[in-house]
């Protein structure tokens, strides 16, 4: 399995580089107003297209964006947990000083679909629904 992918690897790549542009190209709109934020590449650098996230306002309203795109039969979900405040977090680890940026930054992160053969047709329905949310089109 792991060796017919490699054999692709460079059409897969190119696949998921496609859909993450749609995406960035789609809700660009949504950043300009400051409804968003979009991910970054920073100058020099590429990379390789494995998740495609957008940081809305606050927890509230990733929740709310959630269960909106649910409702729109949309699979979004929000991607990392802080590890200080997991359970292996809370007992094990430590942290030092105030925490100013990371649960607020990790409550702001919502994951849309990224999978090999998303099809145009699903793209444009997730970013037109995003735009519906915001009302904006």
């Amino acid at each position: 399995y792991l060796w017919g992918n490699l054999e692709k690897a460079e059409e897969i790549n190119k696949s998921r580089l496609k859909i993450w542009q749609n995406y960035h190209d789609g809700l660009k709109q949504l950043e300009d107003k400051k409804l968003i934020d979009l991910p970054t590449i920073p100058d020099g650098c590429i990379h390789n297209a494995h998740i495609f996230y957008i940081k809305v306002k606050n927890l509230e309203n990733r929740n709310k964006l959630i269960q909106y795109l649910k409702n729109n039969n949309i699979l979004s979900v929000f991607h990392y947990v802080p590890l200080h405040s997991t359970p292996a977090g809370n007992k094990f680890g430590r942290f030092h000083d105030k925490d100013k940026f990371t649960t607020i930054e990790s409550e702001r992160i919502l994951r849309l679909p990224m999978y090999i053969g998303l099809e145009n047709n699903k793209i444009f329905k997730i970013i037109n629904t995003i735009l519906n949310y915001y009302d904006v089109q």
